[in-house]
């Protein structure tokens, strides 16, 4: 079987490439990547000693798409994964949209072309900024936790996939939901598979450490290396939460994707509420793995922020029996392990 992997040397892309030729024998994976991102060089040579092909391409370009051979499945994790991406003054509004629905879009005739299934890696913040900005929660164990409330989508366990994907939800939720959308509508009109795995915060060793797109693993390296850190928001104490999933957890149910087994088009995964921590608890993680330090604290409210966002994957069990296989405490120390190792990783990434 060949796919072709976008975002191949993104943490991501670079994981769920490794961890795929280890599911399991007849994977011939041609990786495309743009190289734009800073430290995505670093894993061009990881990938060709696993034997992946790797073509420095843009999927914004439909000719360098039109180029590619082809293949029988395509998995897009390609994308500008910043909320703030397109409105905090230094970056695009357009390069988003480019990166993030136009690249899909040229993927997708991509497989219209060659009838090959896709799968699109998407994302929590598609869902409703306003409408999780609502939920009433309350501090338990230094970390937010939603009180008992009706909402459609809540339930002890997280969001579900009927919660509000309503706006705002950000140019980066934006284009995703709407890649999620012509990825339905392509499948539909042109028959091939199509499957939308909409991913919680994906963290582990060897991700880039950038504050607005691998939080666990800048929040680690930033705190070993005594660099500057704040809670930013809301009470000024850190009591955010979010949940964290490592990607090589996503390939089982990938394999099965491809494979034609059963089950919904779109569907959550993540680590839940069993592997999600408040940025405060985080920082007393690596209080007892690095020593005790100070951190800073800012009021103000960021466009986009939310205090509470952890996936149900109910769906994802029921249907694909899939759950996280790295706990939280294993991914938390395979970070920190990554970072006594690579003391200049936020230079390399930033």
């Amino acid at each position: 079987m060949k796919i072709v992997l976008t975002g191949a040397c993104g943490f991501a892309g670079s994981t769920i490439a490794g961890a795929l030729l280890g599911a399991r024998d007849g994977f011939e994976i041609v990786g495309l990547d743009n190289l734009s991102r800073p430290g995505s060089e670093l894993n061009r040579t990881k990938l060709a000693k696993l034997g992946i092909k790797l073509l420095h391409l843009d999927i914004r370009n439909q000719s360098d798409v039109d180029a590619l051979d082809r293949a029988d499945w395509v998995i897009d994790a390609a994308a500008n994964p910043s909320v703030l991406g397109g409105v905090d003054g230094r970056t695009s509004s357009r390069q988003i949209i480019e990166h993030n629905l136009l690249g899909t879009i040229n993927l997708l005739e991509y497989c219209k072309r060659h009838r090959a299934g896709f799968i699109l890696l998407s994302t929590s913040r598609v869902y409703s900024v306003s409408a999780l900005t609502a939920i009433k929660v309350a501090v338990v164990d230094d970390g937010y936790r939603p009180v008992p409330q009706t909402i459609c989508g809540l339930n002890p366990k997280g969001i579900s996939e009927n919660f509000s994907t309503d706006s705002p939800i950000s140019l980066y939720g934006a284009t995703k939901r709407a890649s999620e959308q012509f990825t339905l509508e392509y499948g539909g009109c042109f028959d091939f598979p199509v499957w939308i795995n909409r991913c919680g915060v994906l963290a582990g060793a060897d991700q880039f450490g950038k504050a607005d797109q691998g939080i666990f693993s800048f929040w680690i390296h930033s705190y070993l290396r005594r660099k500057p850190l704040k809670y930013i928001g809301f009470d000024g104490n850190g009591h955010q939460v979010r949940d964290c999933l490592h990607p090589r957890d996503l390939v089982p149910v990938l394999v099965r994707q491809m494979e034609g087994a059963p089950g919904p088009a779109l569907c959550n995964f993540s680590g839940g509420v069993e592997n999600s921590l408040s940025l405060r608890q985080l920082s007393d993680w690596c209080a007892l793995r690095f020593g005790y330090r100070e951190i800073g604290r800012d009021n103000r409210t960021r466009p986009f922020d939310v205090p509470w966002l952890v996936l149900d994957a109910s769906q994802a069990q029921r249907q694909w029996n899939w759950q996280p296989q790295t706990s939280i405490q294993s991914l938390l120390e395979e970070i920190a392990t990554h970072a006594e190792a690579n003391p200049d990783w936020l230079e390399i990434s930033s």
